[in-house]
This record gives C-alpha cells, structure tokens and sequence, in this order.
C-alpha cells in the first residue's frame, strides 16, 4: 500500500513533468488512467493532511489522536500518517453515529457484526459498545495499530471482547471465512471505495458475505470524491438490493443499506 508521504512526493513532481510531457507529446494515452489515480490520491492525500491541525512527530512517522463521544463512551483513537488505512475518514464517523442514533431498527446487541476495511477500528468499537460480538478486519500491516485501539477503547466496556483478522479483499475468502461456518449478522464497511485499485476485489468481498439465503445486512457508508465512487456505486446497487439510508450533503456521505439477491 501507498504511503502518504509517498503520494505527497509524487505530488510535488508530478504536474510539472505531466506538463513537460504534454508539451512535447510525450505522454502516451495509455498514461491517463495511471494519472486520473495519482490526481486521485492526491486528494486522499491532502484531505489527509488537512483533517489533522496538530501531530505529533517523530522519526520515522507521524502519530495523532482524535476523540469521540459516542455510545455513551468517550472513545480515543490513535491514527497514524503512514497509511490511508490508520486515519478516521467521515464514512466512519457518520456510520457510528447513524448506529448509535438509529439502534432500535438496527439493533446490534448479541449480534455477529464483520467489519471489512476496518482502519483505526472506530466503527468496529462503536458496534463493540452496542453488544455487537466484533470482528475488524483489514490488511496485516493495518492490524497492530487496529489491534491497540480496540483493546484500548473496549476493554472492560463490552459484553463481547473484539477480535480482529486479517483480510485481503477477494484472497482466500472460502478458505479463511469458509461458508457456513462464517456467518454474520451485519457487515460494516466505511470509507473502503477510494484509489486503491482494489475496486473490483471489494465488491466480490462484500458478496462473499452477503450471499443469498445468508440473511445478512451490509451497512455502507462512504464520501462521494471522485468519478470512481459513483461507478462503483451503480455496481453496488446492481449486485444487490439496496436502500439509501442517509444523505449527509455537508459530509458529502451516503449510507446504504444492501442484501442479497436472492
């Protein structure tokens, strides 16, 4: 995975030379699709460093803190600069509220409830708080860090202590969350469509888990930025049926409602 401070020296090369390629025709039509993705993470990248006005440095990378209240609980959460994966995006934040807000009609206590993408581990606490029995999931350089916010925010608060696991979207599904012996409830996932190239591989993920005649309700929440959420989207709603919960237009944040097809 890409680092933000790798995407950021990108950045400061990248349109100049574009430019000089131009010029001199240069740069190849096949180049457009790779460039439309750096634009991307670019606006990844700075959304990024804007969302945060205080971090702490060090040598090797950058640590901050953010904090919530929500379920109840006051909730810290360590982030890290090095990945998309170890910040807060506002799909998580307006997820964990909408659960919070909304328990009776999704009521997750004594629920099995799967988060894929989990990051810093804000939703997969939140549900934690709402007796949900928890697994966070995400790729295995993510998981120290989820791992420290979980115990951190969950111990001692909640009926069922969260597991976490690693998961790469699409590798191994049958053999690591084999049918029937996985099944869950609830699948959460936050902030998870955004250029990482792994579109494709996140859409046959979420219908591994909710497949027909498994009964189980994904919850999605993501921020509209580019061209390829709303693609994404009507693969979405064509995969399975869905219902928009919610629109935050100043969050520029959806959330929706998917089951299977059955």
């Amino acid at each position: 995975m890409e680092t933000l401070s790798e995407v950021s020296q990108n950045v400061q090369k990248t349109p100049q030379t574009m430019m000089d390629d131009k010029q001199h025709g240069e740069l190849p039509e096949e180049q457009g699709a790779a460039n439309e993705a750096l634009t991307d993470q670019t606006v990844m990248a700075g959304e990024a460093l804007d969302r945060r006005n205080i971090w702490e440095p060090s040598v090797y990378y950058a640590l901050g803190k953010e904090s919530f209240h929500i379920a109840g609980h006051d909730i810290s959460i360590r982030e890290s600069m090095d990945t998309f994966g170890a910040l807060i995006w506002p799909g998580a934040i307006a997820l964990s509220q909408f659960l919070e807000n909304n328990q009776q009609q999704f009521n997750l206590m004594d629920k099995a409830v799967l988060e894929i993408g989990a990051g810093t581990g804000l939703l997969s606490i939140v549900a934690s708080l709402l007796g949900a029995w928890v697994t966070a999931t995400d790729l295995p350089e993510i998981l120290s860090n989820l791992t420290f916010n979980l115990l951190r925010n969950t111990k001692g608060r909640c009926r069922y202590t969260p597991q976490v696991s690693a998961l790469t979207w699409a590798q191994h599904l049958e053999r690591d969350f084999p049918h029937p012996s996985f099944h869950y409830d609830y699948v959460l996932a936050a902030d998870v469509v955004y250029p990482h190239g792994s579109i494709d591989e996140l859409l046959e993920t979420m219908r591994h888990f909710c497949r027909p005649g498994s009964r189980t309700t994904l919850l999605w929440a993501n921020k509209i930025r580019f061209q390829s959420d709303l693609e994404f989207t009507e693969s979405f709603e064509s995969s399975f049926n869905t219902t928009l919960l919610a629109e935050l237009p100043q969050q520029e944040v959806r959330i929706y409602k998917a089951t299977a097809k059955e």
